[in-house]
C-alpha cells in the first residue's frame, strides 16, 4: 500500500498550492479519501474528506471557502487545491484513506508519508 503526496512547497500568503495524492496497493474507488494536517507540538487536524463516487465533501471551518478536496478515481490520485494560502495554514499535510466517519474522526486505514507546506 503507497499513498505518495506531492506538491507541497513554501509560497507567499495569498497564493495557491494543489497537493496531490497518488495511491496504490488497495481498492481506491472503495475508500473515502482525506487530508489531514499537523503542526509540530499540536495534534492532527483533520483538513478535507471527499466520500468514495457521489463525492460528498467535508471541511474543517478554517479552510471552508478556500480549500477544495477532488478525487480522480481512474487515476486513483485525489487532491487538495488550497487557495488563498495564510501563515496558519503552515504544516505537514498528509493523505488518508478509510471509511467516512473514521476520517471525521481523525482515524484511517492507511496514511501517506506526508508533504510539508509553509506559507510566509
Amino acid at each position: 500500500v503507497q499513498l505518495v503526496e506531492s506538491g507541497g512547497g513554501s509560497v507567499q500568503a495569498g497564493r495557491s498550492l494543489r497537493l496531490s495524492c497518488a495511491v496504490s496497493g488497495f481498492s481506491y474507488s472503495r475508500r473515502c479519501m482525506g487530508w489531514f494536517r499537523q503542526v509540530p507540538g499540536k495534534e492532527r487536524e483533520g483538513v478535507a474528506t471527499v466520500t468514495t463516487r457521489d463525492g460528498f465533501t467535508r471541511y474543517v471551518d478554517s479552510v471552508k471557502g478556500r480549500f477544495t478536496i477532488s478525487r480522480d478515481n481512474a487515476k486513483n490520485t485525489v487532491y487538495l487545491q488550497m487557495n488563498s494560502l495564510r501563515p496558519e495554514d503552515t504544516a505537514m499535510y498528509y493523505c488518508a484513506a478509510g471509511d467516512f466517519d473514521s476520517l471525521v474522526r481523525g482515524t484511517a486505514d492507511y496514511w501517506g508519508q506526508g508533504t510539508q507546506v509553509t506559507v510566509s
